[in-house]
């Protein structure tokens, strides 16, 4: 699988990350929390330093999908730092989190002084941009190949091999729900493909629980799905 670039934080020269963490504020919470919600008016930006969170939109009819995951080093909020729009997007903590929150007022004065800040956020701004274009043209391809391309990026990301050696645990709490919302197609399509795999022994569900077991199985259904 193709490597992915270095996240907001580690592209960062260390003269540029110790600045803003001279004029964040450093918090921990714990799983389970929403600290920004769709709608409101607050402007300030979060560094994701560790742990995983949810970008969460609710539509007005009162449907919830899960838009992004992101991890350790990611920049959140960051249409903060270029308009004063609402907020279109609520952020839970998918596990304990340590982050940096900064308003985007200090962060443009940081950004101005430091060019390097500039040059990073305008590249994490293209490749959130980027990610979208290709999550709409990949909404083409079929649903198995989409999802095992997803499992084995969350593999990738966030697995922990299981001290049996029988495979790799995807250690976030993840629904079908939110799965279908990654995919943009709906929880009755991944539930039956789910169903498919487990019975071939490729995976084991639990409760909001995933492991894969056969990553060459996953990876041809990714490339030739």
């Amino acid at each position: 699988m193709a490597l992915r670039p270095a996240p907001f934080w580690e592209t960062l020269e260390s003269g540029d990350r110790a600045a803003l963490m001279r004029a964040a504020t450093r918090l921990g919470l714990d799983s389970d929390r929403q600290f920004v919600t769709q709608g409101e008016d607050s402007d300030h930006l979060v560094v994701l330093l560790d742990g995983w969170v949810k970008v969460v939109a609710q539509s007005y009819t009162g449907y919830r999908a899960l838009l992004a995951l992101r991890g350790p080093g990611e920049l959140l909020g960051e249409q903060a730092a270029v308009d004063s729009g609402r907020r279109s997007a609520s952020l839970v903590t998918a596990t304990a989190v340590d982050l940096l929150q900064l308003p985007a007022t200090r962060f443009h004065v940081l950004a101005r002084a430091r060019p390097g800040i500039a040059a990073v956020l305008e590249q994490t701004l293209s490749r959130r941009l980027r990610e979208a274009d290709l999550q709409r043209a990949g909404i083409t391809e079929p649903v198995p190949a989409r999802l095992a391309a997803l499992l084995l990026d969350l593999m990738d990301r966030c697995g922990r091999p299981e001290p049996d050696g029988t495979g790799r645990r995807i250690a976030l709490s993840l629904s079908q729900d939110d799965l279908a919302g990654l995919l943009l197609t709906s929880r009755r399509t991944v539930s039956r493909v789910l169903e498919q795999w487990r019975a071939q022994g490729w995976i084991v569900t639990g409760r909001q629980s995933l492991l894969i077991r056969s990553v060459d199985q996953l990876k041809a259904q990714a490339f030739d799905g």
